[in-house]
């Protein structure tokens, strides 16, 4: 502390007088009526981690510590290059201060019957405040809070003040480090949320709180601040672009009192939800007789949140399942600071998944997140800190209070969240409807509380049982961890499916939103994940799209086709399922293409006709007929799209049915010259040419041994091997047959592998085996060296790769890939080129060597393009190793499959969860499995 009384004497930089901007801040205050007194608004900081102001800044320890600098602020020091990088689950624990500078001016009319504040939107952690010397008030503790000061005794009207806060990244109150500090995320240090001025008249309206529900009934409780004059209130609803709303609501307050209630009740208003997000406004006026002291506006939603105990949420009378992600303020070059411009970014992309709830885990959000998921529409639980500790009564009281009364009024809110997994003082439970008049319910994720049953991580099992023998309300707030590759989409259509037909579930939240990686200014601006503790997103951190997106976008869409073949003869309806809440489909727009797929994998797919669908009359929770009208002559195409978006014009989902089956697209690629076949023995070896083409067989193994085309060699080999079933070679022979020449390799277990030289070159190979019992895959394996791969052209389901469990939200087509490396959670170079692909209809690998094709005349198989490298921190005795990330694959790297692997979880096997995550599983007597592929080696 000496060393700190010591730097804030010291004088040796100079401070600059900036100007005074004065406006109003959007999401708090407003006023529309010259006559009535305005909270004048000044920022001293700037507004978000985009647009910054320089104050001055010593850090006391870490990086560019123990002397003057300047700094951005709003912003985490770290991120700024100050202090020392802290991941909260370590042992040593980082302890700098920052000391922050600053000097403004304010208006000189602000002397004269004003109340001046100093707000803080959010300071990591204890900050003491000083204005001119003096201390504003009590040291603050709770980083992500509002704090406020009134400062009006301690300014100077006509001169400059000097703001000087101390920010101690750890606090001096142990459960509050525990709470917030001691989590399972990355920390940080500074003030990392906008600071400002709020100048209000000696009386004004100092805080409102509303219930507006569905049937039009309106309560607002007003507080106001000032002398107990004659005050009366008036209250007027409008919409949001001016228009009056209903009569003005009118009342007096009672003498000796600065409380009031209004209450009226409005027609027919339009009703909040997140498929129509519909916003209101009040303009409240404090007056003296005719005279107006001050005007306050404050927007709202028309909306009812009702919880009926053992049969679950309803929302304007309507019973709603949560599609919902858990989501972390964050951004890998501003840590915990933030803009209103990346909300709208993260509701955005939320809503693109089809989501329509988000969970604010660990922490309450920035104001403007609530403002944009009020105006764009998502349901929000809002949360208390307190990761796996919680804060002390006394504290937590004060937090409490400070967190419902900044976010009471947005109608996103339906529940509050008493802290997370175990962090829960239970004294705390009662203290949220002191502030809420719409009396929300209080849950406690991971834990059993007011008819919920919100536990995390299940596993299949325990949902059934949960489901099916339970009386809570099913709500996991956080299921199916998305470490590296594995969960979110992996096992979600099981556990959606499961749940839609159980009247107890209310949907869930994914772990989690995006990566926390962020960007570390002394590793050269690598991107640090801590391990993998906190690549666990559906998105990168700078929100690249896993696969998982897609996957979450197709099971979670309102619209959902059932089953149907596609074919030539197509009569052009469709049933369709209506999964929303409150949409019609018949607010929606379709639209469909045909495509005809090209000749060779050098052209790309080409778009033939698009039209536009009628859609059908369907309500919310329906099905009904969606027929395609008059389609052009469907044998002239290969495949249909569906694409559906919803009343704003927001994408839904498009969906692809293959018209032409593989063997019909194999007829098409693969063209026979008249070039003659010429065969040769020599010792172990057979050989085959025609034309160029030359391949090379070991009689003794079956197994390809060389292939060469112009006379350059391709290292194609070691197979085809039987992935996943244990056989021998019995027999080796082969025969022409007209113009071809047939190699015929039986196998124990009845397998039975058939290549056949056609002339011009193409390799036909078709094969016969019997994998039995529980197998990990099965299908036939090649080997190829991955170094000298460049890219691939795909013509498959894609452009990501699949797994068991994972199989959904991807559409046909062609791809044209580069390589990359990728591991998924580890390095974002998205889509994925290596791993599993479904629908497989034809691939041309692209080497340093030369390119080769392999094409598919037979449906439902699977491509194994390479092997994904395992992710560094699941390496056996790693001890991040964990669940089920890292599933097995063929030894061989290029494989064609009729079963493939599922992923699990960071904490269980694919087996967990659900049935999709199970073996392949062929019984004890087998299963006769057949194929066809051609194979093309060079241009």
């Amino acid at each position: 502390m000496k060393l700190i009384g010591k730097i804030k004497r010291m004088t040796c930089l100079a401070i600059v007088k900036l100007p005074v901007l004065v406006f109003l801040y959007a999401s708090i205050l407003f006023s529309t009526n010259i006559a009535a007194q305005q909270t004048e608004v000044q920022y001293l900081s700037g507004t978000d981690k985009d647009n910054t102001v320089t104050w001055d800044f010593f850090c006391t320890a870490g990086m560019n510590s123990g002397k003057w600098a300047t700094i951005q602020v709003p912003s985490n020091w770290e991120m700024q290059g100050f202090g020392a990088y802290n991941y909260g689950q370590v042992d040593t624990f980082h302890n700098e201060q920052g000391l922050y500078r600053h000097r403004f001016n304010v208006p000189g009319h602000w002397q004269t019957g004003k109340q001046v504040y100093i707000v803080f939107e959010g300071s990591m952690t204890d900050t003491e405040v000083k204005i001119n010397g003096k201390l504003a008030g009590p040291v603050h503790q709770g980083a992500f809070y509002r704090f406020t000061y009134n400062i009006s005794s301690l300014l100077n009207y006509t001169q400059s003040n000097l703001l000087e806060v101390t920010v101690s990244k750890e606090s001096s109150n142990t459960s509050l480090n525990r709470a917030e500090r001691r989590a399972d995320y990355w920390l940080f240090g500074g003030i990392f949320r906008p600071v400002y001025l709020e100048a209000f008249p000696d009386q004004y309206i100092h805080h409102v709180a509303i219930d507006a529900k569905a049937d039009g009934s309106f309560l607002m409780n007003i507080r106001k601040y000032g002398k107990h004059l004659n005050n009366t209130i008036e209250a007027q609803l409008q919409t949001t672009d001016g228009k009056p709303f209903g009569q003005p609501l009118k009342a007096a307050f009672i003498p000796g009192s600065n409380n009031i209630q209004l209450k009226g009740l409005f027609n027919n208003p339009k009703l909040w939800s997140p498929e129509f997000p519909n916003m209101y406004q009040v303009v409240i006026t404090l007056k003296n007789g005719q005279k107006k002291l001050h005007e306050k506006k404050q927007k709202f939603g028309f909306r009812t949140v009702e919880i009926q105990q053992g049969n679950g949420i309803f929302v304007n009378g309507k019973k709603i399942m949560l599609r919902g992600v858990c989501r972390h303020t964050f951004w890998p070059l501003s840590g915990r600071c933030s803009s209103k411009e990346l909300s709208i970014t993260d509701v955005n992309t939320i809503k693109d998944m089809n989501m329509n709830a988000v969970r604010m885990s660990h922490y309450p959000p920035d104001q403007h997140f609530l403002d944009v998921c009020d105006s764009l529409g998502l349901f929000v639980l809002d949360e208390l800190a307190g990761w796996q500790n919680y804060y002390d009564t006394e504290t937590g009281k004060r937090l409490v209070k400070a967190m419902v009364e900044r976010d009471v009024n947005h109608p996103s809110i339906i529940i509050w969240d008493n802290g997370n997994e175990g962090g829960f003082n239970r004294e705390l439970r009662n203290e949220y409807a002191l502030y809420d008049p719409q009396q929300r319910v209080v849950i406690e994720p991971w834990a059993k509380l007011n008819g919920f049953d919100t536990k995390h991580y299940p596993r299949y099992k325990y949902v059934v049982n949960a489901l099916d023998t339970g009386n809570h309300i099913f709500l996991p707030t956080e299921f199916l961890h998305g470490l590296f590759d594995g969960g979110h989409g992996a096992g979600l259509n099981d556990y959606w499916n499961l749940m839609l037909t159980k009247p107890l579930a209310a949907g869930g939240f994914l772990w989690v939103y995006a990566d926390e990686g962020i960007v570390r200014r002394d590793r050269n601006d690598s991107i640090d994940t801590h391990g993998n503790q906190a690549p666990d997103g559906i998105l990168g951190p700078f929100h690249e799209k896993e696969g998982s997106y897609y996957t979450i976008r197709d099971i979670w869409s309102p619209v959902q086709f059932a089953p149907a073949k596609v074919s030539a003869d197509f009569n052009g309806n469709f049933t369709v399922i209506n999964r929303s809440l409150y949409t019609n489909i018949n607010q929606c727009k379709f639209s469909y293409e045909l495509a005809k797929l090209p000749k060779t994998l050098k052209d790309n797919v080409l778009l033939k006709t698009k039209g536009n669908i009628q859609p059908p009359f369907v309500a919310a929770g329906d099905s009904g007929r969606l027929d395609i009208g008059t389609l052009p002559n469907l044998k002239d195409y290969d495949v249909l799209y569906i694409t559906a978006t919803d009343p704003h014009g927001r994408l839904i989902n498009t969906w692809s049915w293959n018209i032409t089956k593989p063997e019909v697209a194999a007829a098409a690629i693969v063209a026979v010259t008249n070039d003659k076949i010429t065969v040769t023995e020599q010792d172990t070896l057979l050989m085959i040419s025609s034309g160029t083409t030359k391949v090379t067989f070991n009689k003794h193994t079956g197994l390809l041994n060389d292939v060469w085309r112009d006379n350059r060699r391709l290292s194609l080999n070691n197979g085809p091997v039987f992935a996943g079933t244990q056989v021998a070679i019995k027999d080796f022979k082969h025969s022409t047959s007209g113009q071809n020449h047939t190699i015929s390799i039986t196998f124990t277990n009845n397998s039975i592998q058939q290549w056949t030289m056609l002339p011009g070159g193409w390799l036909q190979l078709d094969y016969s085996y019997m994998p039995v019992g529980k197998t990990d895959f099965a299908g036939i394996s090649f080997s190829y060296p991955e170094e000298l791969v460049k890219g691939a052209t795909l013509m498959a389901n894609g452009p990501y790769h699949v797994w068991k469990n994972r199989l959904r939200g991807t559409q046909f087509g062609v791809f044209k890939k580069k390589y990359n490396n990728t591991v998924t959670g580890e390095s974002w170079d998205y889509p994925e080129f290596k791993g599993y692909y479904s629908n497989f209809y034809a691939v041309e690998i692209q080497t340093s060597e030369m390119p080769f094709t392999i094409v598919s005349a037979t449906e439902d198989l699977f491509l194994h393009m390479f092997t994904p490298q395992g992710p560094k921190y699941a390496a056996g005795g790693s001890k991040f190793a964990k669940g089920g990330t890292t599933p097995a694959f063929p030894s061989g790297n290029l494989s064609v499959l009729h079963g493939i692997s599922a992923i699990g979880t960071k904490f269980s096997m694919a087996e967990e969860e659900g049935p999709e995550g199970l073996k392949n599983d062929y019984g004890e007597n087998g299963k006769q499995l057949k194929g066809r592929l051609y194979f093309r080696f060079g241009e």
